[in-house]
């Protein structure tokens, strides 16, 4: 006959099997994390990879500019004028004496006519005043001599009188009266003389006062008479006309820039350097200007001693010969020379990171791979910069834009 047998109990057996279900999936969540994340693939084709070289290095600064004239002569308005007539034109060459604009006021031309009216009437005052003080000096010296006459003759009468009086011929009372005739008129004989040397003295001041009135007249109109002429607007300069800011019948203020003269054959370069790439520029460092249709040689002759939109102006005098087509506001570019080492580490200046910094870049590995180092960098150049600690000659980094894998430390290239 059977026995019914009893059933084991089947909780705590479900139980074990759910605590080691639990503790694999543990242990595989902990094991995942211990894994490094698979390095991602970037294409070769998208990357800059430059080898770290050992040599000369160049501490350049480059800036965009334009060719400017050494000599610009800027042709102002001497006195207010309406434009009649537009000689030249932009482009055409000139001379000095060549007449560019004429203009017209005729309150100038009036001032002008009457500056000469009155220089003339001065002028005949001067003959006039002369005529008359020739006459009275005239005048005076007849006067003297008329009285140096009667002097004389009471003179005479004053020693005959003594005579006769010795001889009591006359009387003592007529003796006197004939002396005291005699003094009389040498005294104005003597005032007549001092006269005529006060007249004459007076009349050379009065002259010269008179010519110093029409040489102040004289200016007045020459400085009138000028202004006149300088409505018939010359260029002042040999050059080229770069611009003419007035067309026919527009009126001109005194001072207004009429137009521009300049010297086509001496040119400068302007350049715009970053006010960061500024602190080491120094007058007479090498620079070498590219025209795009040619590069000439240059030195550093003036800095601006302040900046402006985050760009200082640098002139650059310019010693070779100019190639052709180059023309005043031409754009150009020009790289100035700051310094130049004989034995450094270099690479070409990577997208990212700033002189004297510490940056993270991806060197190549033999297998392949790109790993992130610490690099610190020092001087930068145009194109390069040097390697102060992280990387050896020979290796190979990526200097492109990497940002996009900051959160990599490894990707593979090849």
């Amino acid at each position: 006959m059977d026995i019914p047998r009893a059933k084991k109990p089947q909780g705590r057996k479900r139980l074990l099997i759910g605590a080691g279900v639990v503790l694999l999936l543990v242990l595989g969540t902990v094991a995942l994390r211990s894994l490094e994340p698979a390095a991602p693939k970037v294409d070769p084709n998208t990357l800059w990879i430059d080898t770290v070289q050992r040599g000369p290095f160049e501490i350049n600064v480059r800036g965009p500019g334009t060719l400017v004239p050494e000599q610009i002569r800027w042709i102002t308005a001497v006195t207010a004028g309406r434009v009649e007539k537009r000689l030249l034109e932009p482009g055409q060459e000139v001379t000095p004496e060549t007449i560019i604009l004429e203009l017209t006021n005729p309150d100038v031309q009036l001032e002008a006519l009457e500056a000469q009216r009155q220089l003339s009437a001065s002028e005949a005052q001067l003959v006039n005043l002369q005529t008359t003080l020739e006459t009275q000096r005239l005048n005076q010296v007849s006067t003297l001599a008329n009285i140096k006459t009667q002097y004389l003759a009471a003179k005479r009468s004053a020693g005959a009188s003594d005579s006769l009086l010795k001889n009591n011929l006359i009387s003592d009372f007529d003796a006197k009266a004939a002396k005291d005739l005699a003094e009389e008129m040498e005294a104005r004989y003597q005032a007549e003389q001092e006269r005529l040397q006060l007249f004459t003295t007076t009349i050379d001041s009065q002259v010269t006062l008179q010519r110093q009135q029409i040489q102040r007249l004289k200016a007045v109109y020459e400085f009138q008479k000028n202004r006149v002429a300088s409505m018939r607007v010359p260029a002042g300069a040999k050059g080229v006309i770069q611009e003419i800011s007035l067309e026919i019948g527009q009126w001109a203020q005194s001072g207004a820039t009429l137009a521009k003269v300049v010297e086509p054959g001496r040119l400068k370069a302007v350049l715009r350097i970053p006010e960061t790439q500024a602190p080491d520029l120094a007058l007479g460092q090498t620079a070498m200007i590219d025209t795009r249709n040619g590069i000439i040689e240059g030195r550093v002759s003036r800095m601006d001693p302040a900046s402006q939109n985050g760009t200082v102006s640098v002139d650059v005098s310019l010693l070779g010969e100019l190639p052709r087509g180059a023309r005043p506001d031409l754009s150009v570019d020009g790289i100035i020379q700051i310094e130049r080492v004989s034995d450094v580490l270099f690479v070409s200046r990577p997208a990212y990171g700033q002189a004297n910094s510490t940056v993270g870049m991806f060197k190549i590995t033999p297998d392949g791979d790109a790993v992130r180092v610490n690099v610190r960098l020092g001087r930068s150049s145009v194109s390069n910069i040097e390697i102060l600690d992280g990387l050896q000659q020979g290796d190979s980094v990526i200097v492109s834009d990497m940002s996009r894998w900051d959160g990599f430390d490894r990707v593979r290239v090849f």
